[in-house]
């Protein structure tokens, strides 16, 4: 009987793990495993090369600031939180706009790469500034061209994709962003070592130049391949069959097709549930999430080289890469409440010790480690809007463009507020922003249990 039940359990770890790399079931028909592979190759590999560069971007301007830009313009107060205003202020603006255009068929098929070019020539202007203004203009200019990227992509895996595929792949696109974060602080590092002086520019003028050069045969890649959305005018690669059988899944799934844009959709959105709660549970995401991703700033202070300063925070982007990816599969399989409770769990663990502070240095380093947990929130959550939304489009545009807008204003100030870089509660102690965090997890996971009930009863 014991050895029956030890199979038994063998078995089930083997079904999970099959399961998890099961990306296409054998029971789909043939020419639905088909259709998959190619959206795969098309929406997948843009995304993820394209928020590949987005975040290594937005990491570019922390870890330049701390190899040489603030000496260099003798930043001594909040500038660093400035630069992250600046850009805050144009992706609230730019959000709902952008996310509304990529819910048009004839749009959303070449608004991202278009958006991809300009952002390109932004961030290679970064490489050439000579004062503290001009950053601020940059900044600002890439926060409006990259507003629509992150949840417009959501977007269009919510329009293509359903059930536990749609959760699979928004995990895999989603290690990009720490991807990004992690490869810039190696960049920023050998950039620093190798590349300071080189054409009378500094180590970290040149990381920008790296970034815009990747950036540009992206936005190519995306030219040709992305396939917006199946209403979009149809690509080369897909047959008249292919996007008949992608609409014939979305109906099964009941997923609606884009209709007609106008007041109504405000109107409908306004009196459900749906978007009071989602952009509840993304303003409490940010305000947690945001000294997540300041260990260089510890770092720094504690006295570390410039090289473990862009090195040593990359074991937390590696630990977010398999959380993104694996907590977002297991949350396809299981109830995905379970998968967000394990995870907030272990990051109230390490709030609780950036509070306490004076901890053995072994435990500050595990601490910040475990923050990379929270890989698997945004996608879950995501995924989730996608799924209980999928019966009107233009709404689950609106939900997901009103939760960056709603939640990224509060990154223009709470940082000043909670998170100041100098000062008696300044960084890395920052001791009024470690309590708020904490109080706001507890919430982000509240809330997202609460959307999970609330959509079973109905």
């Amino acid at each position: 009987m014991a050895a029956t039940k030890e199979g038994q359990k063998r078995l089930s770890l083997f079904g999970l793990i099959k399961e998890i790399f099961n990306w296409y079931p054998s029971s789909y028909p043939a020419a639905e495993r088909k259709l998959l592979f190619k959206l795969d190759l098309s929406i997948l590999i843009f995304a993820c090369l394209c928020f590949f560069v987005k975040f290594l971007d937005q990491t570019n301007i922390s870890n330049a600031y701390v190899s040489g830009l603030k000496e260099e313009f003798a930043l001594y107060g909040n500038e660093l939180n400035f630069f992250n205003v600046w850009y805050y202020v144009a992706y609230v603006i730019f959000q709902i706009p952008g996310m509304l255009l990529i819910s048009r068929p004839q749009l959303s098929r070449w608004l991202l790469p278009a958006l991809e070019v300009l952002w390109g020539i932004v961030t290679f202007a970064q490489s050439r500034v000579t004062n503290v203004e001009q950053i601020y203009a940059c900044r600002f200019l890439i926060g409006m061209l990259e507003a629509p990227v992150f949840a417009g992509t959501h977007f269009i895996l919510g329009s293509w994709y359903s059930g536990p595929e749609l959760f699979k792949r928004a995990g895999t696109w989603f290690i990009c962003n720490p991807l990004g974060t992690m490869v810039s602080g190696y960049l920023q590092a050998a950039a620093y070592t190798n590349l300071s002086g080189v054409g009378g520019l500094s180590g970290w003028r040149w990381l920008f130049i790296i970034d815009g050069i990747f950036t540009l045969p992206v936005a190519f890649i995306g030219f040709v391949v992305f396939p917006g959305i199946p209403d979009s005018p149809k690509p080369f690669y897909f047959t008249d069959g292919d996007i008949a059988l992608a609409k014939e899944r979305l109906a099964k799934a009941k997923v609606r097709k884009p209709g007609k844009l106008g007041l109504d959709v405000f109107k409908r959105t306004l009196r459900r549930w749906h978007i009071w709660i989602f952009v509840f549970c993304y303003i409490c995401m940010i305000i947690s999430g945001y000294p997540n991703a300041y260990m260089n700033l510890w770092l720094k202070d504690e006295g570390y080289s410039v090289v473990q300063i862009n090195q040593l925070p990359t074991v937390t982007h590696a630990i977010n890469i398999v959380t993104s990816w694996l907590g977002t599969t297991l949350a396809a399989i299981y109830p995905s409440w379970t998968v967000y409770t394990g995870a907030t769990a272990g990051i109230v663990f390490s709030n609780i010790c950036m509070i306490v502070w004076r901890i053995p240095k072994p435990l500050m380093f595990v601490s910040w480690y475990l923050f990379g947990l929270s890989g698997c929130l945004s996608p879950i959550l995501y995924s989730t809007v996608n799924t209980v939304v999928k019966a009107d489009s233009e709404e689950r545009a609106l939900i997901m463009g009103a939760m960056m807008t709603f939640g990224y204003s509060f990154y223009i100030w709470v940082p000043l507020l909670l998170f100041p870089t100098v000062g008696p509660n300044g960084a890395p102690r920052w001791r009024v922003g470690w309590p708020v965090a904490l109080v706001f997890h507890v919430l982000l996971w509240a809330g997202f249990v609460a959307a999970i009930l609330l959509h079973r009863r109905k």
